[in-house]
């Protein structure tokens, strides 16, 4: 269990998860943009797989102890989105999903991407960017991350979405830096 800032608790997903996040990614909200509807035994499998593998770790988010999301953090360097910007051997992405539909539309994915990069940022000193690409059109979710601190890299054609590169850097003050202001 990983402890993040704002109450925030995120661990790794097993496979005992696979009902509840079968059942988020159900969801009109989360399925439109992630169209991974998936059975209880292919995420199963799914998670087994990625928990197995160097691409990425899924994660149960939870707030005051109760699971409200899904989300999975991956090195880009062993993605395809690698291909697609200019990216450096260190930078993490992330994909949130807020399964709970009574935590959707407050505010909680915006806090919680906040937390999440300022965690990995703090883990990983060599890391410089955390960064994202959702969906053009997925407006809730690109002014999540604007609300998170990510600023909009430009846009991406990926082989299944249009998508807009979402970048959260590493500030001065974090990598140890000084800021002076006059």
């Amino acid at each position: 269990m990983l402890h993040l800032d704002n109450g925030f608790d995120l661990r790794p997903a097993g496979a005992e998860d696979a009902a509840r996040i079968a059942l988020w990614m159900a969801q009109p909200h989360i399925r439109q943009w992630w169209h991974q509807d998936w059975s209880v035994e292919r995420w199963a499998q799914e998670i087994s797989g990625q928990a197995a593998g160097e691409h990425s770790v899924p994660c149960v988010a939870a707030v005051d102890a109760e699971d409200f999301g899904y989300v999975e953090l991956y090195r880009v360097r062993h993605d395809r989105l690698a291909e697609y910007y200019a990216s450096d051997e260190h930078d993490w992405g992330v994909h949130v999903a807020i399964g709970d539909l009574t935590r959707v539309g407050c505010g909680l994915g915006r806090q919680l991407l906040r937390a999440l990069a300022d965690a990995v940022l703090r883990a990983d000193p060599a890391c410089q960017r955390v960064v994202a690409e959702p969906d053009l059109e997925n407006t809730p979710s690109v002014r999540a991350f604007v609300a998170a601190g990510f600023v909009q890299q430009g846009e991406l054609q990926l082989p299944d979405k249009r998508a807009l590169l979402m970048v959260r850097t590493r500030t001065m003050q974090e990598s140890g830096g000084m800021t002076c202001t006059t």
